[in-house]
């Protein structure tokens, strides 16, 4: 039968897409001229928002760190559960990733990206620092719906807060394909994703001493505002870091028309459902993240059950986590064999898979909980950083805002359903039992992607 014009056509363009996608993948991950580390270290521009990144993030986690340190103190009755209270801070911080993850980068599109890099932080700190004149204020003790009315201000204050980072995280996203070169971009990302990953682990696991530490000096001097003097800050000076940010932006990379909020949500939502390598990645990315929430509180009870350690040294299994995420986005980085963004994907997913599988069979050895904890942070650059880069580089400048807010969107809603049923799986099923699961999880997740991808 013969080929009609059209359909020669159609074929053409087919073919001419597979090709293009092909050499998308190997110029991302393996340009032999990729100078590493250093070389994106180097970028001026890269190294402030960096700088800003690591101080942001940081206040992020020991912030909640601190209002629970907060409620223990003035809040808690004795023999008291901590547990309403602290699920009301996990609310109150949850709300706006839901509501307004999304529509905050609708407005980074339109926005400059360093003004609400630099506000966004400034506001943070702003607020914490108002936390000690509400805690110390007498007239707020009174009970409003069985909750002291200073709590509710720290309640609002935390929702606050929360609103705020919803727009430095797609600002910080879309900033990066600004200031670093095509060729450097999954250099950068490798940065970004480990230091955002690492601060995941790292914050939580060093929040409780070093508030304790600052609290212990506070009280030598008579000082009782050291420890949200501390987080506000550090918001602070991610601020005035990020003043000195030359983001590259100009007018063809911001969003011009004016649109409503929420077409702007739907064009972002179309983008993604006809972009299969954007939204794969994606999807991937949220795995991964649910993943490692559920890990921070399986945590605690994975220390609790090795031979000489302690609940409350969990932090040394999250923080072995984190020298993997370091070793893997080096290997990432480095790496000159010509392999594809879905491809590396995979092999992450299926190294997770085994180390949570090995995690299951390690919960009385210390030493073999620390290797897989290793092994599972070096497999995991394999997922976040190419993943992270495919988004960068395949989303349009104009468009950046938008997907990267309904990113966050997904992720943050994804975090919290591993963060409330962890601990209950755990309880009903064992510890090894859910690190199964998790594998499990991983490795179809990865597995399915990478068909979709790949068809």
């Amino acid at each position: 039968m013969p080929v009609s014009d059209a359909e020669t056509e159609e074929l053409s363009s087919l073919k001419s897409l597979a090709l293009n996608e092909e050499n998308k993948d190997k110029d991302l991950i393996n340009n032999r001229n990729n100078k590493g580390f250093m070389g994106v270290l180097k970028n001026l521009s890269f190294l402030v928002l960096w700088f800003g990144q690591v101080f942001s993030q940081l206040a992020d986690k020991i912030y909640l760190v601190l209002i629970i340190a907060i409620i223990s103190n003035n809040f808690q009755s004795q023999g008291e559960s901590i547990s309403r209270w602290v699920s009301l801070v996990m609310i109150a911080f949850t709300i706006p990733a839901v509501l307004f993850g999304s529509l905050a980068g609708v407005y980074v599109d339109r926005w400059s990206k360093k003004i609400v890099l630099v506000c966004s932080n400034l506001i943070r700190a702003i607020l914490v620092l108002t936390i000690p004149f509400f805690i110390f204020n007498h007239n707020l003790k009174q009970q409003f719906l069985n909750f002291p009315l200073a709590f509710w201000f720290i309640l609002l204050i935390t929702f606050l807060v929360s609103t705020a980072t919803q727009f430095f995280a797609p600002a910080e996203q879309s900033t990066i394909p600004l200031i670093v070169e095509r060729k450097d971009l999954l250099a950068a990302n490798s940065v970004y994703t480990t230091t955002m990953m690492g601060m995941l682990i790292i914050g939580f696991a060093i929040g409780d001493p070093i508030l304790e530490l600052v609290g212990n000096w506070g009280e030598q001097f008579n000082f009782n505002y050291g420890q949200e003097l501390l987080v506000g800050m550090s918001y602070a000076v991610a601020g005035f870091i990020l003043i000195s940010l030359n983001t590259h932006e100009k007018d063809k990379d911001k969003q011009t028309e004016e649109k409503h909020p929420i077409e702007d949500i739907k064009e972002g939502l179309h983008y993604l459902q006809k972009n299969h390598r954007v939204r794969n990645a994606l999807v991937q990315l949220v795995i991964l993240f649910s993943i490692f929430a559920a890990l921070a509180v399986l945590a605690v009870r994975l220390a609790e059950t090795i031979p000489g350690m302690d609940a409350s040294q969990f932090g040394y299994l999250l923080a072995s986590t984190g020298i993997g995420i370091a070793l893997g986005g080096t290997i990432v980085t480095h790496q000159n064999i010509i392999t594809s963004h879905r491809k590396l994907s995979f092999w992450g997913s299926l190294g997770m898979s085994c180390a949570l599988i090995g995690l299951s069979v390690s919960t009385h050895s210390l030493f073999f909980a620390l290797l897989m904890t290793v092994i599972l942070g070096v497999f995991a650059s394999f997922v976040g950083i190419p993943m992270q880069t495919t988004i960068q580089a395949e989303t349009p400048p104009d468009m950046r805002g938008k997907v990267f807010g309904l990113q966050n969107n997904a992720v943050n809603i994804a975090l919290s359903l591993p963060l409330a049923l962890a601990g209950i799986a755990e309880t009903y099923f064992g510890l090894r039992i859910v690190f199964f699961i998790l594998g499990i999880l991983a490795i179809v997740g990865g597995g399915l992607t990478s068909i979709i991808a790949k068809k």
